[in-house]
């Protein structure tokens, strides 16, 4: 059903990519493609240091991971489109109506919960970004396997 999936946060340098990382790696044994881009994305830019850091830790690699701007060709593209808070979801329901239907938050299972942005904070708001993530993606897991 969902057989390809976009995530999608602020600048595509922190959440999302850890989501998309973390969810290729539940979906890995499926032939489902994961990506991921930003409503207000750093076009070309790596995942920023501290999210490389706690992923690595945690057996992902970001390395090579570069910020992409949302489009309409993306989401199109996608069969389920994951916002990390409210305001990605609106942005993109506001920006592009048709793809409503496809528009969920990633917290969706967990009474529509935001993760929050570690942007620009300390280690330990990356670090519960990422545990805030791996709830979230298991929450997903089993109907995306289904």
């Amino acid at each position: 059903m969902f057989d390809s999936i976009l995530v999608v946060c602020t600048g595509n340098i922190c959440r999302s990519p850890m989501a998309e990382a973390i969810l290729r790696d539940r979906l890995r044994a499926t032939s489902k493609r994961v990506a991921s881009a930003g409503i207000a994305a750093l076009v070309g830019h790596p995942a920023d240091p501290l999210a490389r850091e706690v992923m690595q830790e945690h057996g992902h690699d970001l390395e090579e991971h570069r910020g992409r701007q949302v489009n309409a060709a993306l989401l199109a593209a996608a069969d389920l489109v994951l916002a990390l808070d409210e305001g990605h979801r609106r942005w993109m329901v506001e920006q592009f109506p048709q793809f409503r239907g496809r528009v969920f938050k990633l917290g969706k299972w967990r009474g529509d919960r935001d993760v929050a942005d570690p942007y620009r904070l300390p280690r330990a708001a990356f670090d519960q970004a990422y545990l805030d993530i791996v709830e979230c993606v298991g929450d997903w897991t089993p109907h995306l396997l289904a």
